[in-house]
């Protein structure tokens, strides 16, 4: 009998999946600090992926980690701070 995975990306088939193609665009996007963003995990570029809980939640830039951006958010009643690469915001 197989095993059942239990990988960061598990059950997120249907979660992560988009129609299209990405550009360089996405991945060269720039934001100031105090933009308002929402986490918009895109699943074909793994590097810089925010855990899977973060999905479709909006929050506040506060500060950049080189290439990689901090973003505020609050999970449930936490104030938390998560890292993310451009090609996985979208601003507001």
């Amino acid at each position: 009998m197989v095993s059942k995975s239990k990988g960061p990306r598990r059950g997120t088939r249907e979660r992560f999946r988009k129609i299209g193609r990405v550009t360089v665009n996405t991945y060269m996007r720039d934001f100031a600090e105090g933009t308002k963003v929402v986490i918009d995990i895109e699943s074909s570029s793994l590097s810089g992926m925010p855990f899977r809980r973060f999905q479709g939640i909006s929050g506040t830039i506060v500060g950049k980690r080189g290439m990689a951006y901090l973003v505020a958010i609050k999970d449930k009643n936490m104030a938390k701070t998560v890292i993310a690469k451009p090609e996985h915001l979208k601003a507001l």
